[in-house]
């Protein structure tokens, strides 16, 4: 006989610091390098590469517009997720300068190493039917709707956010976060897909 057990709340709860833990590093480790990443984290750096404002308040301004989707489309409980989420990024992101100082970093490592533990963190999220906002919540969407995989949507969305980039940024950092974006989406392509892992169990 078939039994649902889904996440308990507090399960949620750590899966949502974890995930935002995991994503602040690996953007403090981009931002140090002055690499980039796609989706709104993308957008958000960008603006603060330009005009040196904070990574977390723009973080959390730029995502406002994409939680209408998020209710209307993915449900109340992925939404509130997903801003608790962004939320607690923003806020560790703002916070992280006075707690941690990094030093110099290889670009190349920034990139793998960054690329890694933001793919951690979006996929604690993702499994915990969250998410980082803005671009993460389209993939969801399209995964639910049309069982696209949420890894391959994310990276065509990004190669977008690369593409204005090169306007931004010089070339060399435009490839390192390229590299960086194909770790990310490789993470999410390997490891959530449709039925792969839902928090249900069989008993």
């Amino acid at each position: 006989m078939e039994s649902v057990h889904r996440h308990r709340p507090y399960e949620d709860v750590l899966a949502i610091i974890l995930g935002s833990t995991c994503a602040a590093l690996g953007l403090a480790i981009y931002h140090h390098a002055e690499i980039l990443i796609g989706s709104t984290a993308g957008m958000a750096l960008l603006i603060t590469y330009v005009t040196g404002w904070s990574f977390g308040p723009v973080f959390f301004v730029v995502n406002l517009p994409f939680y209408w989707l998020a209710w209307r489309r993915v449900g109340h409980h992925f939404t509130f997720k997903t801003f608790a989420a962004v939320a607690l990024l923003s806020w560790i992101s703002w916070m992280l300068p006075g707690w941690l100082t990094i030093g110099e970093v290889n670009p190349l490592f920034a990139a793998l190493a960054g690329g890694s533990l933001i793919g951690l963190g979006v996929l604690f999220l993702f499994r915990h039917r969250g998410s980082l906002g803005g671009f993460n919540i389209l993939a969801v969407y399209l995964q639910d709707k049309y069982g696209w995989r949420a890894g391959k949507v994310q990276m065509a969305l990004d190669a977008l956010i690369m593409l204005i980039a090169f306007a931004v940024l010089p070339v060399t950092n435009v490839l390192y976060s390229i590299i960086g974006a194909v770790v990310l989406s490789a993470i999410l392509t390997i490891n959530h897909r449709p039925g792969l892992y839902t928090g249900v169990s069989q008993s």
